[in-house]
């Protein structure tokens, strides 16, 4: 724990909220669900007030969709795995089989753990100086492939902008071993296309297609 804390960068009075933080409920008893919730809060509330003091001509819709962004499991990862929170985290050996140190969803609830566990020993300074210094910036967050969708529709509704439209304009092959092509659009632009197994596949490729040809990050 000691090599976490300095890659925080804080120092805990009480070292006990820290390993209540990193341990997974596969462990039993005292584990890190209840800090979690806190955290989910903590996060909200500090990533509201420091976009809306770093974007001051920003509307809500553009505000609610960078904090959704910076809130999401993606961005919790990424600041966990930045941190090496999975080599600290408590788990059982049968978690640990299954890939838990690197799951996404097992480094992300831990993050804001430990969120609310700074909270809880140092105060919403504290809390406040450990996302500053460890969060990235919204254009920096790394989202999965199957989240391209969603990494679009955000990057496009970031000025309060209409949502993109997708269309199937293809399919090809047996009933068995179908293959579908879609088009996304945007206020009546083709914007990429994608193909896939099945439709949904297709339009995360068009997204993803789309998102590169814009040169947009976040995928």
């Amino acid at each position: 724990m000691d090599t976490l804390m300095q890659r925080m960068g804080y120092r805990f009075r009480d070292a006990r909220l820290l390993r209540q933080a990193l341990t997974h409920p596969s462990v039993g008893g005292e584990d890190n669900q209840r800090l979690e919730f806190l955290g989910d809060a903590v996060l909200q509330y500090l990533m509201s007030d420091l976009l809306y003091a770093s974007h001051p001509r920003d509307q809500e819709g553009s505000l609610t969709h960078l904090r959704a962004l910076l809130v999401c499991e993606a961005a919790l990862a990424q600041v966990a795995a930045g941190l090496d929170v999975g080599q600290a985290l408590l788990m059982d050996h049968g978690e640990e089989l299954t890939g838990g140190r690197e799951k996404p969803s097992v480094l992300a609830d831990a993050m804001e753990a430990i969120l609310a566990a700074v909270y809880l020993d140092g105060g919403m300074e504290a809390a406040r100086e450990l996302v500053r210094r460890h969060w990235p910036k919204p254009e920096d967050i790394r989202r999965p492939l199957q989240d391209s969708k969603g990494a679009l529709q955000e990057a496009l509704q970031s000025s309060g902008d209409e949502p993109p439209t997708y269309e199937i304009v293809n399919q090809s092959g047996p009933d068995h071993n179908r293959v579908f092509e879609a088009a996304v659009y945007h206020h009546g632009r083709e914007l990429g296309r994608g193909t896939g197994r099945t439709k949904k596949q297709a339009e995360q490729a068009a997204a993803l297609c789309a998102m590169r040809q814009l040169g947009l990050k976040g995928v």
